[in-house]
């Protein structure tokens, strides 16, 4: 039988434990993982310090940054040059996800003479402006591929390039993010050779789709090799074009990937309109 003095006492509980609710509660919120959204300077249309704050009209929390055109000093060599960055950083509240290297494309890694001096220029920005991805694109002449065949040379010569770079990316807490059309195995031989955790794969959705892998089985063997995720469906809308989004989202939260999620969509009407509809998307597809 319940006692007058033992109901007051779980009286007293309940009362107190529905006060502490809201503070658990926020307690919850703030432990869950945020998504946090970018995008790449050239799809949004906006580079440098502008870029941020276009990037922030877009509702996003950060911009994947390109360094510059082939020179040799790249722009964001320049000390001057990051701290205006640094300042658009302050007043936007808009941060750097990663910087891009897509000069990679037409100056490839594997064969121009500037390729390292660009690469330590570009992990010391990187870590300047607090990020903590460099994104090395393989495409166009840097194609490590031939059709499905690896190109030996080529490969062979970014494999030592990367292993020199790779102990400056370490001291510099910087993960240099390989993106490519080689398929998830390729990858992980490549990772295999160059022996650093400090090389990892920057994995772009649509691309793999494009060359006929199965995007959410690479995503579950890659794992914890991933740095960072590229989202586009060609010129379609997040969700409106053939690529299979849950999947992905099913595989990302499987591997318990924590990064950023980067747009590098196209914008079929209106730009600014059109990122915040694909962020949107996004965001509701990674909850």
């Amino acid at each position: 039988m319940m006692t007058r003095r033992s109901f007051l006492k779980g009286t007293a509980a309940g009362i107190a434990g529905a006060a502490a609710a809201p503070e658990l509660l926020r307690a919850e919120e703030a432990a869950a993982p945020k998504i946090r959204v970018s995008a790449c300077d050239w799809s949004l249309g906006a580079s440098g310090p502008g870029g941020l704050d276009v990037a922030k009209r877009c509702t996003l929390e950060g911009l994947e940054l390109s360094p510059g055109g082939p020179a040799d000093k790249l722009q964001v060599s320049d000390p001057a040059y990051r701290q205006k960055i640094k300042e658009a950083v302050k007043a936007t509240g808009v941060l750097v996800s990663s910087l891009a290297m897509g000069l990679l494309n037409d100056c490839p890694l594997a064969s121009d003479p500037r390729g390292p001096a660009w690469l330590e220029q570009t992990i010391e920005a990187t870590r300047d402006l607090e990020a903590k991805v460099i994104l090395m694109a393989f495409f166009g002449r840097g194609d490590l591929l031939q059709g499905t065949e690896v190109k030996t040379k080529e490969l062979d010569a970014v494999i030592g390039r990367l292993k020199d770079a790779a102990p400056k990316a370490k001291e510099c807490g910087v993960y240099l993010g390989v993106e490519s059309y080689l398929s998830a195995k390729q990858n992980l031989d490549l990772l295999e050779r160059v022996g650093s955790d400090w090389v990892r794969v920057y994995y772009d959705c649509r691309n793999s789709t494009d060359k006929g892998y199965d995007v959410p089985a690479e995503i579950r063997l890659l794992k914890d090799r991933i740095c960072q995720v590229h989202f586009k469906d060609g010129g379609h809308y997040l969700g409106e074009g053939p690529l299979k989004w849950q999947p992905v989202a099913e595989a990302l939260k499987a591997i318990g990937y924590k990064g950023w999620y980067v747009l590098e969509t196209a914008c079929p009407k209106n730009r600014d309109a059109d990122f915040v509809r694909n962020a949107a998307y996004l965001r509701k597809l990674m909850a």
